[in-house]
């Protein structure tokens, strides 16, 4: 898959060409490119009429506001506001990000040995003016999301329904889990490197300075 579009891990980490995370990354060539190939095949689909790359954005900025990386959820919520009517859309999504914030996992188990583990929290829905401004789609796709990063132990099929009712067919279902998981794998990475190129640069640093 060929494309224009620079290494987002790279991007986001902060990572220039010869630096020492660079040069770390470099050593395994195949986890840097299929890293990127996922977020390609993700987020500049080759068709997307079961998911519309701005919906997918939400979703992104959405789920990268609720794990508070944001500097992750800027560059998904740029790619927003760069559509039409974008900014708007951006807002309504940040504002649910807000109302959506907490802390997780929780939720219940089927009833057996697990059930110990069972812990209350927030149940999430979007806002009614988050509703009108997103619509009946789009609103559900948050929804889900938010039961994926919070609540996923209560997946269900009485879950997907919900999903299927406000006219998610099923491969655009795959994908929305798809994107969900891989913000969780993309922050950890971007969080990871970032740490590592501040201890490195710390490292140099005080090298230089004997």
């Amino acid at each position: 898959m060929t494309s224009s579009t620079p290494d987002v891990i790279d991007l986001l980490a902060g990572i220039h060409t010869g630096s020492f995370v660079d040069r770390i990354r470099a050593e395994r060539p195949e986890t840097r490119a299929n890293a990127q190939k996922s977020y390609l095949a993700l987020f500049e689909p080759v068709q997307e009429v079961d998911f519309l790359r701005v919906e997918r954005l939400a979703v992104a900025a959405f789920v990268a506001g609720l794990h508070d990386a944001r500097a992750v959820a800027e560059f998904y919520t740029a790619g927003i506001i760069e559509t039409t009517g974008g900014a708007s859309l951006a807002a309504a999504v940040r504002a649910e990000v807000e109302k959506g914030r907490t802390h997780g996992p929780y939720g219940k188990y089927l009833a057996g040995p697990l059930s110990v583990e069972d812990k209350s929290g927030l149940i999430f829905e979007v806002s009614d003016f988050g509703r009108v401004a997103l619509g009946t789609r789009l609103s559900a796709a948050l929804d889900h999301s938010h039961l994926l990063v919070f609540r996923p132990r209560e997946a269900s099929p009485a879950a997907l329904q919900k999903l299927l009712d406000a006219g998610w067919n099923t491969t655009a279902i795959v994908t929305l889990s798809q994107i969900v998981a891989f913000l969780a794998f993309q922050i950890r990475v971007v969080r990871g490197l970032s740490a590592l190129s501040k201890a490195g640069e710390g490292t140099l640093a005080s090298a230089a300075a004997e």
